[in-house]
Formats: structure tokens, C-alpha cells, sequence
């Protein structure tokens, strides 16, 4: 949760601010290099937070369907390596097309 929550709170304070920009002034107002970086922080935050979404409801679905072995499943450090996947994947996605 705390993954979905950094995602969504760089969503608000990276990404939000420069769109309001773009759609207050009809075109992109800052620095022409500052576009793609924009867009590549875009798309992997939005990104980031949709794959933690699909992370969180994997999470539940293992703990409703066999909530005795859910605690041998899902240790700490399985968690925090599904955490860095995402993160991972999402990174990959929005910044090597630059």
C-alpha cells in the first residue's frame, strides 16, 4: 500500500503540476528538453501505480484462496522483491523508449 501510495503522490506532485501548465496555456509553456522527461515520469507513474493495484489484488487473491500458507507464500522479502519489479518494469517502460 505504501508502494500505490508513493505512485499516486508522484502522480500529484510530478506529474499534475506541468499538465495543469500544458492545459492552462494551450502548449507546453517549460523547457522543451523537460517534455520528454515529463512524459517518461508520466507514463511510469501511472504505470507504477496500476501494476501496484495488480500487486495488491495478487496479494489478496493468495490470502483468500489458501490463507493458512499465505504466511509461507508472501514473506517480507518476497514482498519487497515483487515491490522492486514493479517499480522495475515500470521504469523500463517509461524511460528507455527516451
Amino acid at each position: 500500500l505504501v508502494s500505490l501510495f508513493m505512485s499516486d503522490l508522484m502522480v500529484g506532485l510530478v506529474v499534475m503540476p506541468p499538465a495543469m501548465l500544458n492545459q492552462l496555456y494551450g502548449h507546453w509553456v517549460l523547457r522543451g528538453d523537460f517534455c520528454s522527461l515529463w512524459a517518461s515520469f508520466d507514463v511510469m507513474c501511472c504505470s507504477a501505480s496500476i501494476l501496484n493495484l495488480c500487486i495488491i489484488s495478487l496479494d489478496r487473491y493468495l490470502l483468500i484462496i489458501s490463507p493458512l500458507k499465505y504466511k509461507l507464500r508472501m514473506t517480507s522479502c518476497r514482498a519487497l522483491w515483487l515491490i522492486l519489479a514493479t517499480w522495475t518494469v515500470s521504469a523500463l517502460a517509461s524511460f528507455l523508449p527516451i
